[in-house]
């Protein structure tokens, strides 16, 4: 019997300094990992990277998590041209290929980071460019159809839709229930 008092304590013990230990320990006190900021911080008037009329061809389907499935992006077909331009002011942060394709990122401060591809280019990363500035062409590779381009756009690492940024793009207003419900 006296074996079995023992066990029970010694058991009570190690439970109880268990549970003060990871009471206490960084991951039970340490914050939630920040979400991206709201989109309404960042100059929301972007330029079209491709000039003239163009097609969504295919839209932003946001993944269930951050590996899932879905599209982190648009793809465009061009009316016309297939120059590619800076959406906005930034610095470019990547050029080169990637899998199959050749892609260009620009970092464009406080967090929100573009990415073309497939784009045939000559810029170099650490150019600065300017909103506007012819970046490249249209190339071929990757996943979107030939001829069009991908967009992408990230805000502080994760994937938002590009076209909340685009000028022009009419913006969904909510209005309140009247009296009889929504």
């Amino acid at each position: 019997m006296p074996s079995l008092v023992r066990h029970h304590r010694l058991l009570s013990v190690t439970l109880l300094v268990t549970v003060i230990a990871l009471a206490f320990s960084p991951h039970a006190t340490a914050a939630p990992a920040d979400a991206p900021r709201a989109l309404e911080e960042f100059d929301r008037d972007w330029s079209w990277p491709l000039l003239g009329t163009r097609v969504v061809v295919e839209p932003f389907r946001a993944p269930a998590h951050a590996y899932g499935p879905g599209h982190r992006g648009i793809d465009i077909a061009p009316s016309t041209d297939a120059a590619v331009h800076a959406p906005a002011d930034g610095v470019v942060a990547f050029r080169g290929v990637v899998v199959d394709r050749a892609v260009l990122t620009i970092d464009h401060g406080d967090g929100l980071v573009s990415s073309f591809e497939p784009v045939l280019s000559a810029v170099n990363a650490g150019t600065v460019v300017s909103e506007g500035e012819l970046l490249g062409t249209i190339d071929v590779g990757g996943h979107a159809a030939a001829g069009t381009l991908h967009v992408g756009v990230r805000s502080d690492g994760v994937y938002v839709n590009p076209m909340l940024l685009f000028g022009g793009v009419p913006r969904a207003i909510l209005l309140p229930c009247g009296p009889g419900g929504c």
